[in-house]
């Protein structure tokens, strides 16, 4: 009996150091899952023969790190909208991408977790003119939340085959304002950068929080309104490049690529100055993995990575080692001969860079979009159709009032 329970002991013994040591496996093999929120189209996703950027990374943890990652990869289409998202805690993420002024928001409302430069070895290829005081968002110290990941100017994509060439608009915002391209114009489906297109126009400062300037800007947004043929963001894209529309404010990253399936459009940076800007990469206050996090941080700064992504999106990259080597420079020139003075050649201007309103301007900006968008065109045509509907209606009891009349007058 003793030798029975000995055995039946000794059983269930091996068998829990089994259990241990597949329950060990398990835990050495567990995968990690890693959120990125980052604008669309924004990044090398191996196709068109490209590097898959997220996928080189799953390898890297795997091969370098010993650790099965998986990439949640997801998209947003404005700051605004990634905001939402992220201020409502519907989703967590462990790494997002936005905008210099929204980091600037997002740091003042305590939503970002501060960076360990150490886990970030490669940022020290990021061009000092993205470092330090040279950064114009006010956050403690921009390196202290954010880590660039690209930059540029916003321009004006025009379709030569449509808009004159002797347009003496071309060079300016006014050609967004030209009423000969009615139904072809596109604009910002978002409340800053459509203001900001305005404000622009008018020589106002986008910073600046009096209503009265921002009242200004709101009636040139009314004037522009029936040339509009929408209210867009990502469609731009397809819109100027299928030709289906002739003017747009974006960009210039995106002009490149239109320009690649589209040799007549052409492209400026408005005369009267631009929205300047930077999108950085940042670890919200709620990562479940920071430390993942900075790893994802640090390999997208390295030279392959960085060139991968740079020869895809087109935009700006603030990794000198990018800029600098040939091979990059080369491919960029077949793109258009001007491909590296449009992306580089224009000194960035903090002056004319979004900064992070306060909440009272931010609520005035919200109260005149909303405005702006309840007197929308179909609103126009909504009226327009009920007074044809009144007229028809007027019309038939005019008829009716007539018609009985004359029968009145039979029967007498």
């Amino acid at each position: 009996m003793k030798k029975h329970v000995s055995r039946l002991l000794l059983a269930c013994i091996l068998m829990m150091l089994c259990m241990g040591a597949f329950t060990s496996c398990e835990e050495k093999d567990e995968t990690l899952t890693l959120y990125v929120y980052n604008w669309g189209e924004y990044i090398s996703d191996g196709s068109e023969d490209s590097v898959n950027s997220n996928l080189e990374f799953e390898k890297y943890c795997k091969e370098e790190l010993g650790i099965t990652v998986k990439v949640n990869y997801s998209t947003f289409a404005s700051n605004e909208s990634m905001y939402a998202k992220v201020s409502s805690g519907s989703a967590k993420y462990d790494v997002i991408i936005p905008s210099d002024y929204m980091i600037e928001r997002m740091v003042k409302e305590e939503m970002l977790a501060p960076l360990d430069l150490s886990k970030i070895p490669n940022y020290q290829y990021i061009d000092d003119a993205f470092k330090g005081e040279n950064v114009y968002y006010e956050c403690d110290s921009a390196e202290t939340y954010s880590i660039p990941y690209f930059y540029g100017m916003i321009g004006i994509i025009y379709n030569t085959s449509i808009v004159k060439e002797n347009d003496e608009q071309i060079g300016s915002w006014g050609l967004m304002w030209d009423d000969e391209y009615k139904g072809d114009i596109l604009q910002f489906n978002n409340s800053r950068d459509a203001f900001g297109t305005a404000q622009y126009k008018l020589g106002l400062d986008v910073n600046d929080e009096n209503e009265d300037n921002w009242r200004l800007a709101l009636d040139e947004l009314l004037k522009q309104k029936k040339f509009v043929q929408g209210y867009v963001m990502d469609e731009i894209f397809n819109k100027m490049q299928s030709g289906s529309a002739a003017i747009a404010a974006y960009y210039a990253g995106d002009y490149l690529s239109m320009y690649e399936d589209n040799d007549d459009l052409a492209f400026f940076y408005p005369k009267e100055g631009t929205n300047s800007y930077i999108d950085a990469m940042c670890i919200p206050k709620n990562a479940q993995n920071k430390d993942l996090a900075h790893e994802y941080i640090n390999f997208m700064c390295s030279h392959d990575i960085a060139m991968a992504n740079a020869l895809y999106t087109y935009y700006a990259s603030p990794v000198t080692t990018v800029v600098e080597d040939p091979e990059y420079q080369d491919a960029m020139a077949e793109i258009h001969e001007d491909a590296m003075d449009i992306l580089y050649g224009q000194p960035h201007d903090p002056s004319k860079a979004y900064l992070n309103l306060t909440p009272e301007g931010l609520a005035m900006q919200n109260v005149l979009w909303e405005e702006l968008k309840a007197k929308s065109s179909i609103g126009d045509g909504i009226y327009i159709g009920c007074g044809v509907i009144l007229g028809v209606l007027a019309s038939i009891v005019v008829y009716q009032l007539i018609r009985k009349r004359r029968w009145s007058k039979l029967y007498d």
